[in-house]
């Protein structure tokens, strides 16, 4: 099957955008209607919630210990959505998208 055109620009996805640890940097991309998207490049801390004392804090992130998306992103310490990183307070789950939202939130789990 041949495609009549080419993709409009609408239709155009972007490139993936890694969040990796380090000192955090943020980018602004323009969405379609002219509304915003926080992109995290790199991330420095965790907004981690204790689930036993219902309780948020703002920890230091150490590394990614495991990826259910792709085990390399572990080698590359790439965090996105369902991630186990390692912080200061144990081990936690990547609970919101840092390449959309432009923030890690995580649930601490148990080791």
């Amino acid at each position: 099957m041949r495609l009549g055109r080419k993709k409009r620009r609408f239709e155009i996805g972007a490139e993936p955008s890694f969040t990796l640890i380090g000192e955090e940097r943020l980018q602004m991309i323009r969405t379609r209607g002219g509304n915003e998207k926080v992109r995290m490049l790199k991330a420095r801390y965790a907004n981690v919630v204790d689930p036993a004392t219902k309780k948020m804090a703002k920890s230091k992130i150490v590394t990614v210990k495991k990826n259910a998306a792709n085990p390399n992103y572990v080698q590359r310490n790439i965090i996105n959505k369902g991630a186990v990183i390692q912080t200061e307070m144990g081990l936690a789950k990547v609970t919101s998208r840092p390449g959309q939202d432009g923030i890690v939130n995580a649930v601490l789990v148990k080791e």
